[in-house]
């Protein structure tokens, strides 16, 4: 029988003598979870060309999935405070076999939505803060940052490995793969996890808050939907037939987004003076650990996995690379992230994880500056591998070190909701990442093929327009692609598109880097609730 214990830090003083192998199995189950926000990205074109659909439509499918996960993150982190952080774990990982089956089997982007943004998100909310709570229940003093470590390690690592085993798959084998592999590990952490995982909860847990739950998944819904819509409907103007009073629907979306938000501060405001339960304790974010930890979690989401979609784009639509070459080239970057992880728990054993966190966000924004100085029409591996290491290492690092400050100065009793909130942060970061950068790349990308078609004699504006939403979208080779004009024009537009989305999302991280330096230096050995030793 599993041991509960009532919060995590309250287990008993005898270590659990099967706490590594529980390690393993979560950090398998954590693997899967942050891997579907990369895997599909090189298998972009080929699902638009089988679905009959456009980019816009998947970035939906893959942004709806953070969403959706975002959304129920700290409602279902607090939860499983109440009925038991491995029942939530199992549940998630159930619901999240399923949705994959679903996802594998669907022949349409509505069936892919249902599988993988709408089923799988939630599952993985459920899955997501257990792992953590659990890890913080099971492991004390050193060993607890080490597994921190691991499971920040495990997260960087599983979204920059996602397009390389999205090559192989796509390449090789199918897409379809991509789902049908967490049919098969989902399962088996199941039956993992009722011999090696210790269940734990927090007896004093008030419930949850079902009207924070639906303004705030309304709020960031619009939020998400307005940036990713834009390059269709227009940011203001419209630029299509759907209009509402005169304006295109990105506006009113992203007014619906701040009200929403705003309201939905005020009701958690008023909720926790009743001493009520929120989705959000607003109250924790005076732990500067907390507060600034979140602040970087998000911001290395956006820079990791906004690079990371728009990357793939560029080596094959631009490039013209297989989709197994993409992945292949962007490797080293998945290797960097567990080298930099491992050498940051170093440092961080001597100096702290605050000068580690800094060097980290550093190095990927200088990684992620170089990508944008080697593309070309005729980018080379060795101009695009200075960069890839900076990156993965930068990523490291950071990822190795935040998930220990955020969760440095909690109380023990609030580990679930605040395990929640970090993952909530981090898929937020990532959808809107994926949402903006991808935005900038579409309409930049856009803008200058339009531009350079006109320089070209011969075609009209109806054929123009068709080889702009053919090359943008990936339907097959864009009309005129058979004029050596017209396909360096599309590939020169390409390159512009993505080195002015990763330039965008180099300077998102730059801001973190300087923000991160507001990071406590927390010693190695903290636990929950223990205060930093210096600044």
């Amino acid at each position: 029988m599993s041991t509960t214990s009532p919060y995590p830090g309250a287990a008993s003083a005898q270590a659990d003598p099967k706490r590594w192998i529980a390690l393993v199995v979560l950090s398998s189950s954590l693997f899967i979870i942050v891997l579907d926000n990369t895997i599909l990205n090189v298998a972009v074109p080929t699902i638009v060309r089988d679905f009959h659909s456009n980019v816009s439509s998947l970035q939906w499918v893959i942004s709806g999935y953070a969403l959706v996960f975002a959304s129920l993150l700290i409602s279902f982190g607090r939860l499983g405070d109440i009925v038991g952080r491995r029942k939530m774990f199992f549940a998630g990982a159930a619901l999240f076999a399923v949705g994959s089956l679903i996802a594998s089997l669907s022949h349409s982007v509505a069936q892919l939505f249902i599988g993988e943004s709408l089923l799988e998100g939630i599952g993985a909310a459920a899955m997501l803060p257990a792992t953590l709570s659990i890890i913080s229940a099971t492991f004390q003093g050193r060993e607890r940052g080490s597994a921190f470590a691991v499971w920040g390690a495990v997260a960087g690592g599983a979204g920059a490995l996602g397009p390389f085993l999205g090559g192989i798959l796509t390449t090789d084998y199918s897409w379809r793969w991509a789902f049908r592999i967490n049919v098969i590990i989902a399962p088996l952490a199941i039956l993992a996890g009722l011999k090696y995982v210790r269940d734990s909860r927090d007896e004093r847990a008030r419930g949850i808050d079902p009207a924070g739950v639906v303004v705030v998944t309304v709020g960031l819904l619009g939020l998400v939907f307005g940036i990713i819509e834009a390059s269709r409907y227009g940011w203001w103007s419209p630029i299509s037939s759907t209009k509402i009073l005169g304006l295109s629907p990105v506006p009113w979306s992203l007014l619906v987004a701040f009200v929403m938000l705003l309201v939905f501060v005020r009701l958690e405001l008023t909720r926790a003076r009743a001493d009520k339960a929120v989705v959000f304790d607003f109250g924790d974010l005076v732990h500067r650990g907390f507060r600034y930890g979140l602040i970087n979690t998000g911001v290395l989401a956006m820079g990791e996995f906004g690079a990371f979609f728009v990357i793939p784009i560029f080596l094959q639509a631009g490039l013209h690379f297989s989709a197994i070459k993409t992945g292949t080239w962007l490797l080293p970057a998945g290797v960097a992230v567990f080298v930099g992880a491992r050498v940051g728990g170093l440092i961080s054993g001597k100096f702290g994880p605050k000068y580690v966190i800094t060097a980290g966000l550093a190095l990927e924004a200088l990684g992620i500056g170089l990508y944008a100085v080697a593309f070309s029409t005729h980018t080379t591996l060795w101009q695009m591998l200075p960069g890839l290491i900076c990156h993965g290492v930068g990523i490291g690092f950071a990822t190795s070190q935040l998930t220990s400050v955020v969760l440095s100065d909690i109380p023990p009793e609030k580990s679930g909701s605040a395990s929640g909130a970090a993952g909530m942060v981090r898929q937020v970061g990532t959808s809107l990442g994926i949402a903006l950068i991808g935005a900038i790349f579409a309409t930049q990308s856009a803008s200058k093929i339009r531009d350079g078609l006109r320089a070209v004699p011969g075609l009209s504006t109806s054929v123009i327009d068709k080889i702009v939403a053919q090359a943008t979208n990936f339907g097959g080779a864009p009309a005129g692609a058979s004029n050596p004009q017209v396909g360096h024009v599309v590939s020169s537009g390409i390159v512009d598109g993505t080195r002015a989305a990763v330039l965008l999302a180099c300077g998102i991280v730059v801001i973190g880097a300087l923000l991160s330096t507001l990071v406590p230096n927390i010693p190695v050995d903290a636990g929950p609730g223990r205060p930093p030793t210096g600044h």
